[in-house]
């Protein structure tokens, strides 16, 4: 009777142990058939409301200018100088040929087939204004918008976050080709694009200066620079003489990334919305008790930008969607050959070891996670540029993707130009020794970021 129980009881045991195995077998078949499309419950709302977000988020980093027409058209009344005389504006105009020499790039995939065949055989008069405006009407010039009234004639316009922060790949022409979203500009001249303006005279009160010197501040910056703390503390060369510009930065690979500049100031949302108020002179809500500081931001706190209030909000609720489809532009990966993969090799162990990099550019994130901030003494530069920021100090720039913001140099302001310029720096300044074949072999990694 024992025996008999106890056969039972293993052969109970046994089946348990199939039907245990066979529907752990059913329930991975089961998982791994379902994508994240086929997830039921919050999961797929966590998954529909992540495409929504991405793509709502991209319709307004190409195309939404928040309301800042007001400025730059009603107020700068730039699109005057754009249209020329002849076409219902003032002086020349500005043609695609000049259009492109400041930077300005044209969408492709924006452009019909019959001005992409009107192009290729010589038949569109690339010198002519009136080819601009035609090329704002198909809304093909990347981050500007033109307005137009039934007559044609355009009335206003405004810029998007994809004027600074996305290229072409040139593929079409020089500065014509598909979107590169997330890639800086470094061709593009704004100080020489905001010059067109003929009413300089809201901006020089701001600054309290006259046109002229206005305009010779434009003219310092230069292709790929911007002066995003111009207006808020008046200082527009540095001690040398030189400009106070930056370079554009990239606006990609920031998932994770703490703080979004050169001299942090805040996150990428943040940052946004200083942005999309302060510079881009849209119409929203924005506070930073900081600037109300009279000693480090005498413009800022004059203007009360420190609560800019708006009735008509259109940048605070498209915040979020704008945060996450940035957050979702990867680091572009460098092109086939243009590293040596066995120096790079090399160059990884130096990174991690000799040349200590990796002790502030953390992988994957190849900046420090959490507070990645650094007094400019720590990094061997002056500290004028960090002076310019609440925290007094700078960022430690994420390095992938370094091959697509090479064009102006490297470090906030392009001071050095090339990457070897950049491990000499580090080299001397921290006494790390390298040989030049190490020097070599790093930045040969750099590149195969």
């Amino acid at each position: 009777m024992k025996h008999r129980i106890l056969y039972s009881a293993l052969a109970l045991g046994s089946l348990s142990l199939a039907l245990f195995f066979a529907f752990q077998g059913s329930a991975e078949v089961i998982a791994g058939a379902r994508g994240p499309a086929q997830v039921g419950g919050f999961d797929r709302t966590i998954s529909d409301s992540n495409e929504r977000l991405i793509n709502d988020g991209r319709q307004i980093f190409r195309f939404d200018t928040f309301g800042d027409e007001a400025f730059w058209g009603d107020t700068l009344k730039l699109h005057q100088a754009i249209a020329g005389a002849a076409n219902g504006g003032v002086g020349t105009g500005v043609s695609p040929k000049t259009a492109l020499a400041v930077g300005l790039k044209v969408d492709s995939d924006a452009l019909p087939p019959a001005v992409v065949n009107g192009i290729k055989a010589g038949a569109v008069d690339l010198n002519d204004p009136k080819t601009t405006l035609a090329l704002l009407q198909l809304n093909a010039v990347v981050g500007v918008t033109g307005h137009f009234d039934g007559t044609g004639k355009m009335t206003s316009i405004g810029i998007q976050c994809s004027l600074c922060h996305s290229t072409v790949d040139d593929s079409f022409a020089p500065g014509i080709g598909h979107r590169l979203d997330g890639w800086p500009n470094r061709d593009l001249n704004v100080g020489a694009i905001v010059a067109l303006s003929p009413d300089l005279s809201v901006v020089n009160s701001l600054l309290g200066v006259d046109d002229k010197t206005t305009r010779t501040v434009l003219a310092s910056w230069g292709p790929g620079k911007f002066d995003a703390e111009l207006f808020l503390d008046g200082k527009a060369f540095q001690p040398d003489g030189r400009s106070a510009a930056t370079l554009i930065p990239p606006a990609f690979g920031l998932a994770g990334v703490n703080l979004h500049t050169y001299t942090g100031w805040g996150s990428v949302t943040y940052w946004n919305a200083f942005v999309a108020n302060l510079e881009m002179h849209g119409k929203g809500n924005f506070t930073d008790s900081r600037l109300n500081d009279p000693v480090q931001f005498p413009i800022a706190a004059r203007a009360g930008f420190a609560k800019v209030r708006n009735d008509d909000d259109q940048i605070t609720p498209k915040l979020g969607a704008l945060h996450a489809y940035q957050l979702s532009i990867p680091a572009p990966k460098p092109p086939a050959g243009s590293f040596d993969a066995a120096a790079a090799a090399r160059g990884d162990a130096l990174f991690e070891g000799k040349a200590r990099c990796s002790g502030c550019h953390t992988e994957p994130l190849y900046t420090e996670p959490g507070w990645n901030m650094h007094a400019g003494s720590e990094i061997g530069i002056d500290e004028f540029q960090a002076q310019r920021a609440p925290d007094k100090k700078y960022r430690t720039t994420p390095l992938k993707g370094l091959f697509a913001h090479s064009k102006g140099g490297f470090f906030h302001d392009g001071r050095f130009a090339t990457l070897p310029d950049v491990v000499n720096h580090y080299d001397t300044f921290f006494k790390l020794g390298l040989t030049a074949q190490e020097k070599s072999d790093l930045v040969e990694y750099l590149k195969s970021l």
